[in-house]
């Protein structure tokens, strides 16, 4: 426990603090870009649960139009690339609008690794996490899921893997630091590959399968 309640939060707070200070000029350019692509606020809060089923207001940079429905998943929007905007098609796509989430993670809402946060009214994933204990950890970042198949992941699949990063955080000490090792290296990874990165995708992955049979 030692890990988790102390040497880990130590570590997100040192990561989020260089983050902020070393991105702080490119991250000022994306906010202008945003309001000359599409005039509106340059941060985008959504209502997320977060440690014990908990809410919190996750903070992104705004990708979508000003006309989009909020609090709706992307996935449940009919043809949801007409919604994004050009900048916000660029920063989904390399995951720059998670940036602003190093904020929430400095004010201890998240961590840098952890289950990815669930929309406040995504009651099926919260509830297969719950199967694994899943809900109990703090959000993060980046985790086990993320590099794993991210978007194109079944919910129940996605749950899994959150169950395997809680248990492994759970035994502590080396295991806890090994997998957060294994999620933030390997969070780059996919990123410069864009590995799982599906607008409107939930369990494409398994569409994807069916479709080539």
């Amino acid at each position: 426990m030692i890990y988790s309640k102390i040497i880990k939060r130590f570590i997100d707070i040192f990561l989020s603090t260089i983050g902020i200070i070393v991105l702080a000029i490119p991250m000022g350019i994306i906010a202008l870009a945003i309001i000359i692509d599409d005039p509106g606020p340059v941060f985008f809060k959504q209502k997320r649960i977060g440690i014990h089923k908990s809410t919190f207001s996750l903070l992104k940079y705004r990708s979508m139009k000003m006309s989009t429905p909020h609090d709706t998943p992307t996935h449940l929007l009919a043809n949801p690339e007409q919604h994004i905007t050009k900048v916000g098609k660029f920063l989904r796509k390399s995951s720059l609008d998670e940036l602003p989430q190093l904020y929430c993670i400095f004010i201890s809402k998240m961590s840098i690794v952890g289950p990815r946060p669930a929309l406040w009214n995504q009651d099926d994933l919260a509830a297969e996490r719950d199967k694994y204990g899943a809900n109990d950890v703090k959000p993060g970042l980046t985790g086990w899921a993320q590099i794993n198949g991210r978007d194109e992941l079944e919910i129940p699949v996605k749950a899994k893997l959150d169950g395997e990063y809680t248990a492994a955080l759970n035994k502590g000490g080396f295991k806890a630091f090994t997998m957060d090792c294994k999620c933030f290296f390997g969070t780059f990874v996919s990123v410069l590959k864009h590995d799982g990165v599906v607008e409107g995708g939930t369990g494409t992955m398994k569409k994807t399968e069916g479709e080539s049979k």
